[in-house]
């Protein structure tokens, strides 16, 4: 009897290891094949991301030729090398955050700029792509038409009509390393210059669905032609808006010191009303002759905004804060109109600004009016030199 029960014992525990090995080969097996399962979809993943990629590589690509249907050129690097002298220092006439523009000559004689992006990584290349495609659905005569443009595969070129008095704030301000002829800008010019790049922002906010906003919106994007007439340009930082009204869109914080709209840059909520904040900040420029942000003048001075604000409203102090240049060309009715549209863009709730079409509607009667003032009373854009009888009938 004691030699069947060890018999029995030994093989009731050697079954049990058989039943334990083959568990444990079981449960290795199956973690084998969790193993492959997770591995493979893993694979499959990145390789889907992979081929989304290259289909929007594509994608972008055949929206880039789909341009060129809608009249843009697409340019050959040797071609706008030609152009441009072999990208001369010469001809260097402004340089953006992603690269230098320069003035080119196309083979028909036609003169063009030409935007030389920097190659900055994803940065310059969203902005270029940005251009491209905001630009190719765009069409105002207040904003810079888009020629054409090159991409190759080192190079990304944007080539615009050539606007032959460059940038507002090269007459405004003096520009270290500008190669533009700066010309103080009379009071009728700027009442004009205000008009035409508050119709392009009116178009880009209240005539595209949904929305434009520009996001960078400054006295060097506001281009000139031959007549003084303003274009505005820039739109590699354009951002499409939200449809709803008082709707916003939430970004990271770009633009420019000085032009920022304060409700954007604490909580990155972008809105068409950021746009006319930094509207704003152009028109003090405007009439004060100031740069937004000036290190060099004293405490309670340095910040264009801050230091006008308070005395926009203000009868006599609106007349201190005009730039000298200016003197004896306004009339201090239009000094405090102006003023006051100022002072409604750049109030610090974004709900209390006025819609562009708001501040064009308020412009139009004082260009008009300023158009027909040589003809009623016989004066001329420069009273300086004028006697003070003849100066105080052409503030009538």
């Amino acid at each position: 009897m004691g030699g069947e029960e060890k018999y029995r014992e030994k093989e009731r525990l050697a079954l049990v290891v058989s039943l334990l090995v083959a568990s444990l080969s079981l449960v290795s097996l199956l973690v084998a094949f969790s193993y492959y399962c997770y591995i493979h979809n893993k694979v499959s993943k990145r390789s889907k991301f992979q081929q989304r990629l290259a289909n929007e590589e594509e994608n972008g690509f055949k929206n880039l030729q789909a341009v060129s249907e809608k009249g843009l050129r697409v340019f050959t690097l040797k071609q706008l090398h030609s152009a441009t002298g072999g990208f001369s220092k010469s001809n260097v006439i402004g340089h953006g955050a992603f690269g230098l523009v320069y003035r080119g000559v196309l083979g028909d004689g036609r003169k063009v700029a030409v935007k030389l992006m920097d190659q900055a990584g994803k940065q310059g290349e969203d902005e270029f792509k940005v251009e491209v495609e905001m630009l190719s659905r765009l069409s105002s005569p207040y904003l810079l038409g888009l020629i054409g443009y090159c991409s190759g595969s080192n190079q990304k070129l944007l080539v615009y009509e050539f606007m032959v008095n460059g940038g507002l704030q090269e007459h405004l301000h003096h520009v270290s390393g500008s190669n533009a002829i700066s010309l103080k800008l009379d009071w009728e010019t700027r009442l004009r210059i205000a008009l035409d790049a508050a119709k392009g922002l009116e178009y880009l906010h209240e005539l595209v669905k949904p929305p434009v906003i520009h996001r960078d919106f400054k006295s060097s994007n506001i281009l000139l032609d031959k007549s003084f007439h303003a274009k505005v340009s820039d739109f590699g930082l354009a951002k499409l808006g939200s449809e709803k009204a008082g709707g916003h869109v939430s970004t990271r914080v770009l633009g420019t010191q000085g032009y920022v709209a304060p409700e954007y840059a604490s909580t990155g909520h972008l809105t068409t009303k950021s746009d006319v904040y930094s509207y704003g900040v152009v028109l003090l420029e405007l009439l004060t002759g100031r740069i937004p942000v000036d290190m060099k003048r004293p405490p309670g001075e340095v910040v264009l905004v801050s230091w006008a604000l308070p005395q926009l409203t203000d009868r006599e102090k609106v007349v201190e804060i005009m730039d000298p240049a200016l003197e004896g060309q306004y009339s201090v009715k239009e000094a405090i109109q102006v003023a006051a549209i100022a002072a409604m863009c750049v109030q610090l709730e974004a709900d209390y600004r006025p819609l562009m079409a708001d501040v064009v509607q308020s412009l139009v009667p004082l260009v008009q009016r300023r158009r027909l003032i040589p003809k009623a009373h016989g004066c001329s854009n420069y009273h300086a030199t004028e006697s003070p009888a003849a100066k105080e009938s052409c503030k009538l």
